[in-house]
């Protein structure tokens, strides 16, 4: 009963989290303006094509992305109050355009493309500003963004807190807050570095944030396979003993460092850059329900992480390890198609769209073959690796087996 319990306010929690806040963040913006910017930009970089500049008239068609669309946090409303899927079409818009300059494409092609990307603009900036721009609406978007952006690192470092403690190992949970503590603050000094001190173009913005997901796809995919491995009870025996029940190697402890670390600091660089352009422009009231939305969130987020914390030590060791291992290769397959997405908007790599094929945004697949490649070489991965387990299970069985007999 339980163990029931915390699994049904686990799932209610996860619920709340997924379609409460995303409808309702950025309430108070009028985007309407932002793409009356982009329309601006687009126009400016027609211009530019029909004179023949087109290095300078692609450049054009980036700024209006990287400037309204995404500084503007248009890209953010669209993806969150909407769906990743119209986020994902409103880029390959962007990247059409792009390409039909490339390839030469008429005036009257460019022009019809912009037409089109400016009127589906039109209908989002429509559909944003249904939202309740009042205190109440400003209150919903602060706890909204708290909330969203931070339970997956929750969900990251419960689960890791979590086997340290099943596997004797509680001292070394004061290493995991710690990792945490310390990319809260990496996190606000990078968004303070993006912002002010340094002069970092959106792509390079973008790219910085693709590679960040791509180094926390590795992390998170060893964790995952390394917790597999000793779901079964005989090989968790063994492992305990080997570390005499009380310690975790240096090279284990700095995998589950870096894992809570990447969790925390994917989250909360964008976080509060969140959180600034959401208080920029309001006076002292609108600041204070922000405030108290974020503290709002954070208190949700604490039972979310409390919910798993105490609840998951009543769950039998096997299907912990499984379903702690499945949490994590879930967020890496997640992370590795929007790892790939981000490079592609920072043109860090290409894109070779996939007409018609579905954008699924909670599995982080997107219609570009790259995006697809990398999750695909991550599922040939998890094949090998089952096929090592079982294979070396049936040794250790058979190992075990001639020992009995010997004996």
């Amino acid at each position: 009963m339980q163990i029931r319990f915390w699994r049904t306010g686990l799932i209610l929690m996860l619920l709340l989290v997924w379609i409460i806040p995303g409808r309702v963040y950025a309430a108070d913006s009028n985007w309407n303006k932002v793409v009356d910017q982009i329309e601006n930009t687009l126009q400016q970089a027609l211009k530019t094509y029909v004179s023949g500049d087109v290095a300078e008239a692609k450049t054009q068609v980036n700024n209006a992305y990287y400037g309204p669309y995404e500084s503007g946090q248009m890209e953010k409303a669209v993806k969150y109050n909407i769906s990743s899927k119209r986020n994902a079409i409103i880029e390959e818009e962007f990247r059409q355009i792009r390409k039909a300059m490339t390839a030469g494409a008429s005036e009257a092609d460019v022009k019809q493309r912009m037409s089109e990307l400016v009127s589906m603009l039109r209908d989002d900036a429509q559909t944003l500003s249904k939202s309740s721009s009042g205190p109440f609406g400003l209150f919903l978007s602060s706890f909204g963004i708290i909330l969203r952006e931070g339970i997956e690192a929750i969900l990251v470092i419960a689960a890791i807190i979590a086997y340290l403690i099943k596997s004797g190992n509680q001292d070394k949970v004061r290493v995991i807050y710690q990792s945490a503590l310390f990319a809260l603050g990496a996190s606000v000094l990078t968004a303070i570095g993006l912002k002010y001190l340094f002069n970092i173009s959106g792509a390079s913005q973008e790219n910085l944030e693709g590679i960040t997901m791509l180094i926390a796809v590795v992390v998170l995919f060893s964790v995952s396979f390394w917790l597999i491995g000793k779901a079964d009870a005989k090989r968790w025996k063994n492992y305990i003993e080997g570390k005499v029940q009380t310690s975790v190697t240096s090279g284990n402890t700095l995998t589950l460092w870096l894992a809570a670390f990447l969790a925390v600091y994917r989250e909360g660089a964008e976080t509060v850059l969140f959180y600034q352009a959401l208080v920029t422009g309001q006076d002292r009231a609108g600041v204070s329900m922000i405030g108290f939305g974020f503290l709002g969130g954070a208190v949700a987020l604490v039972a979310v992480f409390l919910i798993i914390r105490y609840g998951s030590m009543r769950v039998p060791l096997k299907p912990f390890f499984i379903g702690t291992s499945i949490l994590m290769y879930y967020l890496a397959f997640m992370f590795a198609g929007e790892a790939i997405t981000e490079l592609q908007a920072g043109q860090m790599i290409s894109a070779s769209t996939i007409p018609g094929f579905p954008v699924i945004g909670l599995l982080g697949i997107y219609p570009t073959v790259e995006s697809l490649v990398a999750q695909g070489i991550l599922l040939v991965a998890t094949a090998i690796g089952f096929v090592w387990y079982a294979l070396s299970s049936r040794r250790s069985a058979a190992v075990a087996g001639g020992k009995r007999k010997a004996g």
